[in-house]
């Protein structure tokens, strides 16, 4: 759905500013159900779409979700994803680095990471968190984080180049949607085990993250590698705007089951 892509769609340089992004619009939808019936009908395309990409083994998908806490990752790999084949799909999720990603660049681990031919790959969180958290926290120096925005792009224009197609969301929600969901998770005893308290601390530094994200956005979104802001207070409307997008570029991927190098009508079964 061109609407979607392009109202998400953050233009290379483009000077954003978060809080002018409405994280509750909802595209004039007014409920679940019309979503959620869009959403099934797109679940269907990707898992065809899906087939042939792992059939043609020629090209990959990387899909980067970054999100404040709380802001909707784990929830869109479930519900957008549902039906994409397992075994064609792998999902990395980038915690604190361990020692030995430590003792390498910051591209490394998501290198390592990187879809192979046929596969799609899935960042919960990602090499983003090194001009993010980073940055926030002043665990490296400016003149260090500040140079990454541009070796990123790099990366990221090398995987393009060898057949890799990068979409990366940023899940907006908003600072009251986040302390609803947080107060959700330790009311409800089924989602008590994701409460962290440090994520609560994270808010105090709410502000210097939406600048870290903005200059991301501004930054990093490529031809070859977009950045979509995607509203995300609504779970439904997010889930149906993000599994647009993907339809749309597998489409624009446009993969195709192999010919065979064998006449098929010369085969015969063995009884």
């Amino acid at each position: 759905m061109k609407k979607l892509y392009d109202h998400f769609l953050i233009k290379h340089g483009e000077r954003v500013h978060l809080k002018d992004k409405d994280a509750d619009y909802a595209a004039g939808l007014k409920n679940k159900e019309e979503a959620a019936e869009r959403l099934a009908k797109n679940r269907l395309k990707m898992a065809e779409l899906q087939r042939r990409l792992f059939a043609e083994g020629k090209q990959s998908l990387l899909i980067v979700l970054q999100a404040m806490d709380a802001g909707g990752k784990d929830g869109t790999i479930r519900h957008v994803m549902k039906g994409i084949n397992p075994q064609g799909c792998r999902v990395t999720n980038f915690r604190a680095p361990t020692s030995e990603e430590r003792a390498h660049d910051f591209l490394w681990r998501a290198h390592k990471a990187a879809p192979a031919k046929g596969m799609i790959g899935i960042f919960n969180r990602s090499h983003y968190e090194d001009v993010l958290v980073v940055r926030v926290h002043d665990m490296v120096p400016k003149k260090v984080w500040s140079k990454r925005y541009n070796m990123i792009n790099d990366f990221e224009a090398h995987l393009a180049d060898h057949g890799t197609r990068i979409v990366k969301f940023f899940l907006h929600i908003s600072k009251d949607e986040q302390k609803a969901r947080f107060q959700e998770r330790i009311d409800r005893p089924d989602k008590r085990w994701k409460v962290n308290p440090q994520d609560f601390e994270e808010r105090k530094y709410w502000d210097d993250y939406m600048k870290a994200f903005e200059d991301v956005l501004g930054k990093c979104s490529t031809k070859q590698a977009p950045w979509f802001v995607i509203s995300s207070d609504r779970k439904w409307f997010r889930n149906l705007a993000i599994s647009e997008i993907l339809v749309r570029t597998l489409e624009e991927m446009d993969p195709q089951f192999p010919r065979a190098d064998f006449d098929p009508k010369t085969l015969v079964i063995p009884d």
